[in-house]
């Protein structure tokens, strides 16, 4: 349950689109950050963005209308479609909503804050249900997956990018709200003077600050947005607006176990829905293969609490380099981004970033 929008239409200068947009477009950019339209060259509608690689063949179309089968994996449990010629159309994993499956090829990059870029035929969509052995034979899932198959509309990744921080068009629901649009990660630190220090803009703005609105969570808790953090999202704000609010995913406002996603990092990564497909063990993780396009993976990044998850993100699969790269709202980059300022956005090697990945969850 939401009431109107608060403050909408007066926000400060600071939330101005950043000024590398309208050069960017000129090169075929779509809100500030470049993206191959389903393989047909770049430009196109805002509502069909970027994702991640994962996926093989050389494309659904033909596949996903011929035979295929159900094969039962581990590690984590999972079951994956094969069509006819052996090349994977989605996977499911045994306890999560989300869902990956093979469509057309998409390329996106951040030019602002990175030369790298991510291509991917894999599409992450949300379940209605969370995934279990043998769903495949129910009447619920024929359906869905029949539709699924062919769907072009935006998935996780094309709602995630909806909020670049290099530059998203705004998008207006019935009501007046503004549910999507360049979003920043939080009001301007006077105490810090470092532009690329991790406090020059302040955390604490979640979902419902970006969106301007009350909110009230399954338990009653009723929420109102500070009118100086609308359009911003810190981290796990970030992740909340994405899969909570768009995808329909349960919210609850508390760090403690509960049906839904909790408000920090380390209550998702401890306490959230779906699975661990990689625990936390104090250390960087070496061993990246069981990560799928929207995993959302945790970080423990503050100096003084080196086993304190304190930073979350979307994975995003490999780049054009062969690096694990993940996407998240982050202070230095002002927003959601991929790019690689003050910490490259890689999970793999040994920058900021990767020294600090500890787990991975699916939802």
């Amino acid at each position: 349950m939401h009431s109107q929008p608060v403050g909408r239409g007066s926000r400060p200068t600071r939330r101005a689109v950043l000024g590398t947009i309208a050069g960017l477009a000129a090169a075929g950019v779509a809100g500030g950050y470049a993206w191959d339209h389903l393989g047909h060259g770049s430009g196109g509608s805002d509502d069909r963005t970027g994702t991640a690689a994962d996926g093989t063949g050389a494309g659904p179309s033909a596949r996903a209308t011929g035979p295929h089968t159900f094969e039962r994996l581990s590690a984590p449990d999972r079951t994956v479609v094969r069509a006819a010629d052996g090349g994977t159309l989605a996977t499911f994993t045994d306890g999560a909503r989300t869902a990956v499956l093979t469509g057309p090829n998409r390329t996106f990059s951040e030019p602002r804050t990175t030369e790298a870029k991510v291509s991917t035929d894999a599409w992450v969509r949300v379940l209605p249900h969370e995934w279990q052995p043998g769903m495949e034979k129910s009447a619920w899932f024929k359906g869905w997956f029949r539709k699924a198959l062919g769907d072009t509309s935006p998935d996780v990744f094309a709602v995630a990018f909806e909020y670049s921080s290099a530059g998203a068009p705004d998008k207006h629901n019935a009501a007046g709200v503004r549910y999507a649009g360049t979003a920043h990660f939080g009001p301007r630190n006077a105490k810090v003077n470092n532009p690329l220090d991790f406090a020059y803009h302040d955390e604490q703005s979640d979902f419902y600050d970006y969106l301007g609105i009350d909110w009230t969570f399954p338990d009653g808790t009723r929420v109102q947005p500070e009118q100086d953090r609308y359009g911003d999202v810190d981290c796990s704000g970030f992740q909340r607006l994405v899969w909570g609010y768009r995808m329909g995913i349960p919210l609850h406002n508390t760090n403690t176990r509960g049906a839904g996603l909790p408000r920090r990092a380390f209550a998702i990564a401890a306490y959230g829905p779906g699975r661990l497909v990689i625990p936390d063990t104090g250390t960087q993780p070496t061993d990246l293969g069981a990560l799928q396009p929207g995993d959302l993976v945790f970080f423990a990044i503050i100096k003084d609490r080196p086993n304190f998850i304190d930073h979350c993100g979307m994975y995003m699969g490999l780049d054009d380099q062969g690096r694990h790269r993940f996407y998240s709202s982050r202070s230095a980059a002002n927003g959601p981004t991929l790019g690689d300022l003050s910490g490259r956005s890689l999970l793999d090697g040994t920058d900021f970033y990767a020294r600090g990945f500890r787990a991975a969850r699916r939802l």
